[in-house]
């Protein structure tokens, strides 16, 4: 070995190498009564003390004027002999009097007799883990106090499970459980037996599982068992690994906000209703003097030919046509009160407006007369609608009377139609064009209003316009209203367009035609309207059984046979849709055709029916095309 080569260090060297090495770590040792024998560069460093100024100096200097007074160096030292070891966090003072936050070890030292020897002295800097934990604290502190002080609202977590892991005062004050009575239960206790039995609880954890976020309002329980109307707010927890470990649940008591919804209802209901009573006063003058015209026509027509059996035929003939054309305007008149009421059934159908419109203009033309000049611009190509078209030709009539009005003395109305795409989707406009006097700003808001007319008393009665909007909207659309004072009104009408087929339509002779001797049973209740549809059906060549309600009506069955069943819905004891129901339960291979003017409660739309209705008044031709269509369905 050459003379250059280094030396190998002595173990005990070494060790003292390593031991100078660690700067993180004050490493140094005391004897038996705590006076320091051996000092590394990490005490020096952090301490401040070289080791030729602390060796031999007691290890008490450390510490606190308050913990020397209390005497803990001391207590340290008895522990660590003791117990073998001792170990504590706390405050330590450096050599030029500032303080930090230290985590000490003291460990004694023995030889191989048991006899103490000293102790071995490990300290740590660890102020700024102490500062960083501290404000954590604090800021849990801090947090907590603030979810305990919130009352408002009920603060809690949940485990994945759904059990209630963390309770707050507001949790307590909305629910009536303290923290002892709720921790670990399940959070579905506070859900009424309904929702729990349908699932509500586990489908509002997937929810905000799936979706990041739950939120609802509904009734949920108290302790003492009574409801109350909370708004519920659930989020998923996830560690910073991503896992799920829970949810937080934030619940609010809107009971007061909800009654004050159903008081706010409450009341507008009322005001409606008071609103409907001041409209009747309104509408008692117009409805009167239009059916005493009416029916001045209807009696003395009638009296008339009472008086005069041997009038010739041909004025017979015009005189029933008088009372039958007074007949269809008092209906028309009623259905726009029905379909005001929202109590008038629409019947729908697949048409082109641009066709039925073509149809109508030469009749629209004879109703306003020659002062007034009726142009149509129907657009080709139409998209098709489905709508009620009786409801259509009295929109249509009534937008034309009011046009017609608003130019006393002639003028022009156009009809035009185009197709039209909005927001809502593709759609028909319809548009009714005057060359009128025009409406006054602060009139026009006002012109849908129910009862509002701006003719004099008893020449109108305020529906017209409102039967318009109000059958736009019954039809899936809308309708609006533009004027200008001296320039005319234009009314609109946009309808949603339809993908359905047109319905095929039977040739009226065909319709007309019966099956000769069938045997029908006639249920209605009025004597008048049975005596009616029991010539009706005899004009068309039937066999007529009559009963006055549903109870006589099944009577009959036990007894006859019959084809058909055709029955009123709105009657006393029995409804003839409970008839219906009756029917086919015991006569199954008996076809039922229902009848009726409106229900509000038992009216029931064309695609939900299980059996067919015949809206009132029906006549000769659709009361035949009726039974036709039934007994085609029942081959």
């Amino acid at each position: 070995m050459g003379s250059d080569d280094a030396k190998p260090h002595a173990p005990a060297e070494t060790f003292q190498l390593l031991v100078d090495a660690i700067t993180d770590y004050a490493l140094y040792m005391l004897d038996p009564n705590g006076r320091i024998v051996t000092w590394n560069s990490g005490a020096a460093r952090f301490k401040g003390y070289a080791a030729d100024e602390i060796i031999g100096e007691h290890f008490s200097r450390f510490f606190s004027v308050e913990d020397q007074a209390a005497g803990l160096p001391s207590l340290a030292l008895q522990a660590a002999a003791r117990d073998g070891r001792f170990e504590a966090e706390g405050w330590r003072i450096r050599k030029d009097g500032s303080s930090f936050w230290a985590n000490a070890v003291l460990d004694a030292i023995r030889g191989e007799d048991g006899t103490l020897l000293g102790f071995a002295k490990i300290t740590r800097d660890i102020t700024d883990k102490r500062r960083l934990e501290q404000a954590t604290f604090e800021s849990a502190l801090q947090l907590q106090m603030l979810v305990q002080g919130v009352r408002d609202y009920a603060i809690y977590m949940l485990d994945k499970q759904g059990k209630i892991t963390s309770w707050n005062s507001g949790a307590q004050a909305i629910k009536g459980y303290s923290e002892a009575e709720i921790l670990g239960q399940h959070f579905s206790r506070f859900y009424t037996e309904a929702d729990r039995a349908r699932g509500a609880p586990d489908i509002a954890l997937k929810t905000a599982l799936e979706q990041g976020k739950f939120e609802a309002e509904a009734q949920r329980v108290r302790k003492d068992g009574s409801l109350f109307w909370a708004h519920v707010l659930i989020d998923p927890i996830h560690n910073e690994a991503g896992e799920h470990v829970g949810f937080a649940k934030i619940t609010r008591d809107v009971t007061e906000k909800k009654e004050g919804e159903l008081e706010l209802r409450r009341t507008q209901e009322a005001l409606l209703q008071s609103q409907k009573l001041q409209a009747l006063g309104e509408l008692a003058g117009g409805i009167a003097h239009d059916f005493n015209n009416l029916m001045t026509v209807m009696r003395g027509s009638a009296d008339f030919l009472l008086k005069q059996p041997d009038l010739p035929s041909e004025k017979r003939i015009r005189y029933l046509n008088v009372m039958l054309e007074t007949a269809e305007r008092a209906t028309s008149l009623t259905s726009q009160l029905l379909a005001f009421a929202r109590r008038q059934p629409l019947e729908p159908e697949v048409i082109d407006l641009s066709v039925r419109l073509d149809a109508m203009g030469e009749m629209l033309q004879r109703t306003l007369g020659s002062v007034y000049e009726l142009t149509l611009d129907l657009a080709p190509g139409l998209w098709t609608v489905e709508v009620d078209p009786a409801g259509l030709e009295a929109a249509l009539l009534n937008a034309v009377l009011n046009a017609r009005d608003a130019m006393p003395s002639g003028g022009q109305i156009t009809i035009s139609t185009r197709n039209s795409t909005r927001d809502e989707g593709d759609g028909v406009l319809l548009a009714i064009q005057d060359t009128g006097e025009g409406i006054a700003p602060e009139t026009l808001k006002r012109v849908f209003e129910p009862f509002f007319t701006t003719k004099a008393t008893g020449k109108g009665t305020g529906l017209g316009l409102s039967q318009i909007h109000g059958y736009a909207v019954q039809s899936g659309g809308s309708a609006r209203i533009t004027s200008e004072v001296g320039q005319g009104t234009r009314v609109e009408l946009w309808i949603p367009r339809t993908l359905k087929e047109h319905a095929r339509e039977a040739a009226p002779e065909a319709q007309m035609k019966l099956p000769d001797g069938l045997r029908v049973l006639l249920v209605e209740d009025s004597e008048h309207v049975r005596y009616f549809a029991h010539q009706l059906l005899d004009d068309l060549g039937c066999c007529v059984l009559d009963a006055e309600n549903g109870r006589e009506a099944l009577a009959l069955l036990q007894e006859h046979e019959v084809d058909l069943v055709f029955s009123d819905i709105v009657m006393p004891v029995m409804s003839g849709l409970e008839l219906a129901a009756e029917v086919k339960r015991s006569h199954s291979h008996v076809p039922v055709l229902l009848a009726s003017g409106y229900s509000s409660k038992q009216f029931i739309p064309r695609d939900e029916r299980e059996f067919p209705i015949l809206r009132k008044p029906y006549k000769l031709g659709t009361l035949a095309a009726s039974i036709n269509q039934l007994l085609e369905r029942s081959d």
